[in-house]
């Protein structure tokens, strides 16, 4: 059940985007044939605020990126992305300025990590044929490389990269375009322990080398929330059971809620667990 007090953030159905939203859902539902997916969904990231999606499989969490990417539309409410309503904007044109970090992409040739960035440019996995880097673009995807902790990678072939260099080179290339809404889908699904630090330490670097941009993260796990988050958006079914400031809507009642089972939350030196409670 919803709570009320849990839910900071208010919904006002406008006619106009907001102007300080890099992202802006506005009592938005979704419905697939007699199903409905999603109910009355609304929350706002603005720049510079990094935003967790947590919920159970099933919750409604991928319809909602789907939404963010500019790849669904609602089936009623309003979707704005950097500053453009969704049904008034080409969307093509919209999708590449935003950064998407996806681990099941499905890359099938076998690009060097240089190249893999570079196709960000184009939102493909791969260079189009004809297409011609600059050397200013060549350079910057070799610092973004750098950056995330790869530019000992620069030819590695994605064939030969760990699951972690990987999730750390797919960061990069949704950097590629500059964008000023970052999606990070279950960016540590498959990785070590080590792995899954490396790349959160990655993310948290964003928060300074990328100070206005806005960031939606969705995971299962509150152990994948890196330290830079900012707030929280937790679903059950397809509705809201909290949202708001990370530390006010990430609590043991939220998650237990969500979840339908009985969880502590920890909260330690910036990083979150759950550990099962008492029933």
């Amino acid at each position: 059940m919803q709570d009320s007090r849990l839910v900071t953030q208010t919904s006002h159905l406008t006619d106009s985007p907001r102007s300080d939203a890099v992202l802006d859902l506005q009592d938005v539902s979704f419905r697939r044939g007699e199903r409905m997916i999603l109910s009355d969904i609304s929350f706002t990231v603005r720049a510079g605020e990094h935003w967790a999606l947590l919920g159970a499989n099933g919750a409604g969490k991928s319809t909602i990126l789907g939404f963010a990417g500019a790849r669904t539309f609602p089936s009623s409410g309003n979707v704005d992305i950097l500053g453009s309503r969704m049904g008034r904007v080409e969307l093509a044109a919209l999708r590449k300025r935003i950064g998407h970090v996806n681990p099941r992409l499905k890359v099938l040739s076998d690009p060097t990590s240089v190249a893999l960035v570079l196709a960000g440019l184009a939102g493909a996995v791969e260079v189009p044929p004809r297409f011609v880097p600059t050397d200013e673009q060549s350079e910057r995807a070799r610092e973004l490389l750098t950056r995330v902790g790869l530019g000992h990678r620069l030819d590695g072939r994605w064939s030969t990269m760990s699951q972690g260099e990987r999730g750390r080179a797919l960061i990069a290339r949704a950097l590629m375009v500059d964008p000023e809404l970052l999606l990070l889908d279950e960016p540590t699904t498959g990785l070590d322990i080590a792995a899954r630090e490396a790349l959160l330490e990655t993310v948290d670097g964003l928060r300074n080398a990328r100070p206005t941009l806005g960031s939606v993260l969705v995971t299962h796990h509150l152990e994948e929330l890196p330290e830079s988050t900012t707030h929280a958006l937790i679903i059950k079914d397809g509705v809201i059971v909290a949202r708001g400031p990370v530390d006010e809507a990430v609590t043991s009642e939220t998650i237990s809620d969500a979840f339908e089972f009985p969880i502590r939350v920890t909260h330690h030196e910036g990083r979150w667990g759950a550990r099962a409670g008492r029933r």
